[in-house]
């Protein structure tokens, strides 16, 4: 009975490791293909052949090609989304007496990070920013250029509220400078710059678009 459970076991067990090691075989297969072609280009037929499975075994592990595409850059998505809103909301918590002292400093901790997370994860981010038209992820960039733009207007509000003397500025124009600064900071993607000289990179963008901002505010 004991040796019946424990071959029982190890059957179990090496099902899930093949079954793992096709998943993984897939995605690979699959990256590969989404950077040469994008989401719209990329072809199905090809990535199941390439992976070596049946289309029925394919539809065992995913619904859909998004649902593949979806599999690769959501953990990425959702950790830079999560990192940024977390410095978003950092800010906004404080204090409004202490906001303009803390002006810059979470947004720095969060540029820094977020470069060290893409230039070690830089396939998948690539595919989440450049290659992604055609699925949900198609306006990852603009959504955070539109919390940016939010948490802006909101900051200029507390300076009012502090007495400071601050211009009204078009949501349009906002949106414009943010999506300015979002995609430069990005662009370390597009160029697959080494760490270091994308540290460099995004601090000297960031003191540009800080002097720019609070000339535009009068601060």
């Amino acid at each position: 009975m004991i040796t019946v459970l424990y071959n029982d076991v190890m059957r179990r067990a090496e099902m899930e490791e093949k079954t793992t090691a096709t998943l993984e075989r897939i995605q690979q297969v699959a990256m590969e293909e989404f950077a040469e072609k994008g989401f719209l280009g990329a072809s199905l037929r090809q990535i199941v052949k390439q992976a070596g499975v049946t289309t029925g075994a394919f539809y065992g592990y995913f619904s859909s090609k998004e649902a593949l595409f979806a599999s690769i850059v959501e953990p990425h998505a959702a950790a830079l989304m999560g990192r940024f809103m977390k410095a978003q909301t950092s800010f906004a918590e404080l204090p409004e007496q202490e906001q303009p002292d803390h002006m810059g400093l979470e947004s720095s901790q969060c540029v820094h990070w977020m470069v060290d997370y893409i230039c070690d994860h830089r396939e998948p981010v690539k595919l989440l920013l450049c290659k992604a038209e055609g699925t949900s992820y198609e306006r990852f960039v603009h959504n955070m250029v539109e919390v940016e733009v939010e948490y802006t207007l909101q900051y200029i509000e507390v300076l009012r509220r502090l007495g400071r003397v601050c211009p009204t500025l078009d949501e349009q124009l906002c949106h414009i400078i943010a999506s300015g600064m979002f995609n430069g900071i990005f662009e370390i993607v597009i160029h697959d710059m080494p760490k270091e000289r994308a540290m460099c990179y995004v601090d000297q963008l960031r003191d540009f678009y800080t002097a720019g901002w609070l000339k535009l505010i009068g601060q």
